[in-house]
């Protein structure tokens, strides 16, 4: 901290922030710094509100920055994936959070933000963006992989959420409960050799018998 702090004194840089912090080590790298450590960088959204614990209410009564990482879940509050519509071939496709079990959890969630989303003409994903947005003191940098989903995401901003959509959202997701560490492990293990055993069949291989 003291060598950013540097860099701020020359002019180098303008404002210094941190990501994936404790409120105990932002606390600790602000005194560190001598002074406000304006942002912190974490995973927030619908089905991952870890950050309201301690972070969101200290950074409102102090002027700090949240800035929401994964604010769709990987793609999961997309709207485009369920237990009908696993996605394809991709990495995501490996994940637990995508398993069959874990997307009957996430449904509920997923069925009020398209509730929402039909009233307001727009999709899953940015009402996801909209609920993060009306939190004061959160900004929110979701991915994009084409002009398109630049545009949508922007868009998101202009969405004004009614208070009764914010508590149909918000109540939606505290009945939300993820799969514990041993069905993460479970499932990503059992996947992994899934694929694999499709990969051997699709090269034509067999896999060899056991011997007694």
């Amino acid at each position: 901290m003291p060598a950013l702090a540097k860099l701020v004194g020359e002019g180098r840089i303008g404002q210094v922030g941190v990501s994936n912090y404790s409120l105990q080590r932002w606390q600790a790298a602000e005194a560190s710094y001598g002074g406000p450590v304006m942002s912190n960088q974490v995973r927030y959204n619908l089905l991952d509100r870890r950050p309201e614990g301690e972070l969101l209410g200290w950074a409102q009564r102090e002027g700090r920055i949240v800035i929401a990482y994964s604010p769709v879940a990987q793609g999961l509050l997309s709207g485009r994936y369920d237990v009908d519509h696993k996605p394809p071939g991709t990495m995501r496709s490996g994940s637990a959070a995508f398993s069959e079990e874990h997307l009957q959890r996430v449904r509920p969630v997923l069925e009020a933000l398209r509730e929402v989303a039909q009233s307001h003409g727009a999709t899953p994903a940015q009402i996801s963006l909209a609920w993060l947005i009306r939190r004061p003191g959160v900004v929110v940098i979701p991915g994009a992989s084409s002009v398109e989903q630049v545009e949508a995401n922007a868009e998101a901003a202009d969405i004004e959420l009614s208070d009764d959509e914010d508590r149909s959202l918000t109540a939606a997701s505290d009945g939300y409960r993820p799969l514990d560490k041993s069905r993460v492990v479970a499932i990503a293990t059992s996947q992994r050799i899934h694929s694999l055993a499709e990969r051997v069949r699709a090269r034509g291989h067999r896999t060899p018998s056991a011997t007694r």
